[in-house]
């Protein structure tokens, strides 16, 4: 396992259906530029060209054409930090930057971009633009050298509606050391704010990079008593998510974190698998150190887990599932192993543990295939007794 960046997709809107020659290309960036001239026409029709570029950006080969032109991607920059920032150009940045091609002319211009933060096509355009680890350091020491750091980012999550992509943000950005020691400075009680967000109802895409972000920082052991501590106490958080309506005996009920005690009868669990296996994940990394392996422990996790476990359907999530709940049961390592994160293993038994782990991924996807196919028979019997069922007189 390690740190990981999450997708961030954009929302194109239909592509235009025509081909667009680099003569139309170099008409369509001198309307979007200065050069159309000033007043309220010029205005509109530079508004208009950036709705057309929008639409060029819907389909994979009109971002590629508009990547490889660096004109225009200078005007749509320019369009969506003037001082009246057009949506639209702002938009079509947030799909162009899925592209490789253009990830270079829009780090030459990170300042710029950096400038629309914390608006949600400026995060999603630099999410894409640091999905690498490469591109997300660049953005980081651009953030650094802004002087403010994370903190329109962090700011943002302070909002009643935070852009939806600044949850994938935040996640491409915790990838690298430096972006988890930003968010685990403990001076400014970063990783706190993303803890509300595990349970974040209004964003999907939002959700899953908060969760990712706190995956990401689960890495760094050396923080992990404090995480695990009062100051932070990240383990409820981490857990709620995957607690469901179950009732548990007195006895056990006091042994959960009060949050996950006598939840209602309508508790819902996380519905997205890959959300459930990224939670599942942090609580893993939390479990590498023996203190931290006590506290999980103490905190009646196994007892979360023991419910999830009878629930889960998700072959993958309920493996995850499994090896956690390995860790939680199982004897203490050895001497000088006690840090899982830490422990060499020979190269030999590396590659054979990567073998072991494709093949497991094989297998959850083959089974993953089973269930569909035989949900699809089922709905399809469904409709065909539907179909034959006598109406009522």
């Amino acid at each position: 396992m390690a740190p990981a960046a999450g997708a961030q997709d954009s929302a194109p809107v239909p592509p235009l259906s025509h081909r667009w020659p680099l003569c139309a290309l170099s008409e369509l960036a001198a309307l979007l530029g200065p050069a159309a001239g000033p007043g309220p026409g010029a205005a509109a029709a530079r508004e208009g060209a950036a709705e057309v570029a929008l639409s060029l950006s819907g389909s994979a080969e009109g971002r590629r054409l508009l990547a490889a032109h660096p004109a225009a991607l200078a005007a749509l920059l320019e369009l969506a930090a003037g001082p009246r920032p057009c949506p639209a150009a702002g938009r079509c940045l947030l799909n162009v930057a899925a592209e490789p091609q253009a990830r270079g002319p829009l780090l030459a211009a990170l300042p710029a971009l950096l400038g629309l933060l914390p608006a949600g096509p400026a995060c999603g355009a630099l999410a894409n633009l640091c999905r690498e680890p490469p591109g997300a350091r660049r953005v980081l020491r651009g953030l650094r050298e802004s002087g403010r750091g994370l903190q329109p980012l962090l700011g943002a999550l302070g909002e009643p509606r935070p852009p939806p992509e600044l949850g994938p943000l935040l996640c491409n950005l915790s990838q690298v050391p430096e972006g988890r020691r930003a968010l685990l400075d403990r001076s400014r009680c970063s990783v706190q704010r993303l803890l509300p967000f595990t349970q974040y109802r209004d964003s999907v895409g939002h959700r899953r990079g908060i969760v990712g972000a706190l995956r990401n920082c689960c890495f760094e052991h050396e923080h992990h008593e404090w995480l695990l501590g009062d100051e932070v106490d990240i383990l409820p958080f981490l857990l709620l998510p995957l607690a469901g309506p179950e009732e548990f005996p007195e006895d056990e009920m006091e042994r959960l974190p009060v949050d996950l005690q006598y939840l209602p009868p309508d508790k819902q669990r996380e519905e997205e698998p890959d959300i459930r296996k990224m939670l599942l994940e942090a609580i893993m990394l939390l479990t590498a150190t023996k203190a931290g392996r006590h506290t999980v422990r103490e905190k009646g996790t196994y007892l979360v887990l023991r419910e999830l476990h009878r629930w889960e359907q998700e072959p993958d999530v309920l493996a995850a599932c499994e090896k956690l709940i390995q860790v939680l049961i199982g004897d203490e390592p050895g001497p000088g192993m006690e840090n899982l994160l830490e422990v060499s293993i020979p190269e030999e038994v590396e590659q054979q543990l990567q073998r072991l782990d494709r093949e497991e991924e094989e297998r959850w996807q083959r089974e993953r295939e089973e269930r569909r196919k035989e949900q699809e028979q089922d709905k399809e019997q469904d409709e065909a007794q539907q179909q034959h069922r006598e109406p009522w007189r």
